[in-house]
């Protein structure tokens, strides 16, 4: 197994980094290169920039839209936008329903659906979880019941991500509630300014309001907005998972986000603590180590072998990954961590310092602020997706035998 990439590989990744950093706004990458809030203007910008281009949906075959890039390129790209501090592509629409719909849709759904997701017009929402059916998603309680055309929608979903800005949502509802629980359960698309529809922010530890609730009050959905068959929706979530558990590992991220750590250790005094940077070092390892086991499975991926289902393992070491660099992030910016203030949250950890002061603090706050907001969502990390403790025993049973 030969994981170097070839010299077409490597002016392949030449020409992606070229054109990002010709066509990434200089203000965005700003905005993610000191950790300040990414507005929906600045996702949808970037969205739209890729979309002209015909790489937002850079993990699409071409007859439905894509690039037809093959696994070593598409993960050349995604780690070309990490280093150029773009932002991460908001995956609900391109990465996640855009599968299910090419896989399982409609001719009609996808010539509907795809454009739009393709060019970063529409932003999609995922509505999976439930009061009490989070990583029991076959327990899911929001019914569906078919009244002649259309289905009448009512139930709630909650931790709905940036579902204050979702124009669609695609959700697991009950159909049928015989035989087993997972054979009840249908994938619906809804439009969220349906009449009934309601979202409801959830405010977080940091803060800020990135989750939602969202409730169905007899919400009307015509039959054809149903993917594939009534009542086969578990094998269509599945498949979504598997996008979505892959997509969390997220190595590049973390890559880039080491480098950062770095940065603030040096900055804030603790680089030359060797038992600090024995930490750093230990964290740099697992990344790497991170990185061989994405790079092995693209390498099977291009010879045309069956890598093992390992999308689960990926999302593990990857959820753990994120949480470590964001504690070590606190613990090299000490108390000056703590305070949840916006507008030091704005200005991020480089955030320019006011006479030395910031509203009070030390002139650091400013810098190290905003690393408590990270740190608090990110804790999140290991429990969405699938909670790791469910996925061990995933990882158990298919890959161990």
């Amino acid at each position: 197994m030969d994981l170097a990439f070839t010299e077409e590989e490597e002016q392949f990744r030449l020409h992606v980094r070229t054109w990002v950093q010709a066509n990434l706004p200089r203000d965005i990458a700003h905005k993610v290169q000191q950790a300040l809030r990414l507005s929906r203007d600045d996702h949808q910008r970037w969205a739209r920039i890729l979309g002209q281009k015909g790489w937002l949906a850079h993990a699409w075959p071409t007859h439905f839209g894509g690039p037809g890039w093959n696994a070593i390129q598409k993960h050349l790209f995604e780690e070309e936008c990490a280093l150029a501090d773009a932002p991460r592509v908001i995956p609900f629409g391109p990465v996640m329903v855009a599968p299910v719909i090419m896989a399982f849709g409609s001719i009609e759904q996808q010539q509907r659906f795809l454009p739009d997701i393709a060019s970063g017009e529409v932003w999609w929402s995922q509505g999976y979880s439930e009061p009490g059916s989070g990583s029991d998603l076959a327990s899911v309680k929001t019914r569906a019941e078919l009244q002649g055309d259309h289905y009448l929608v009512n139930g709630q979903k909650t931790w709905t991500t940036l579902g204050q800005y979702g124009e669609w949502i695609f959700c697991l509802v009950r159909t049928s509630s015989e035989g087993k629980p997972q054979t009840g359960i249908s994938f619906l698309l809804i439009d969220m300014s349906s009449p009934g529809v309601t979202v409801r922010p959830i405010v977080l530890l940091d803060g800020e309001a990135e989750v939602n609730e969202v409730f169905f009050d007899n919400v009307k959905v015509p039959v054809a907005n149903l993917i594939g068959e009534e009542n086969k929706g578990w094998t269509y979530a599945k498949h979504l998972l598997s996008h979505e558990r892959t997509n969390i590992a997220d190595v590049n991220r973390s890559k880039r986000e080491l480098d950062r750590l770095k940065r603030i250790a040096k900055i804030e005094g603790v680089w030359n603590d060797p038992r600090f940077r024995d930490q750093i070092a230990l964290l740099e390892v697992d990344v790497v180590a991170l990185e061989m086991l994405v790079l092995r499975v693209l390498c099977a991926e291009k010879s045309g072998k069956n890598s093992l289902d390992i999308a689960g393992l990926l999302k593990i070491r990857g959820s753990e990954i994120q949480q470590r660099y964001a504690e070590l992030m606190m613990l090299a910016g000490g108390p000056m961590t703590l305070p949840l203030i916006h507008e030091a949250m704005d200005a991020g950890w480089q955030g320019e310092q006011i006479d030395g002061l910031a509203h009070g603090f030390p002139g650091n706050a400013l810098h190290c602020a905003a690393l408590a907001s990270a740190y608090f969502n990110l804790r999140k990390t290991t429990i969405y997706g699938g909670s790791n403790e469910v996925q061990r025993n995933i990882v158990a049973q298919t890959v161990l035998g």
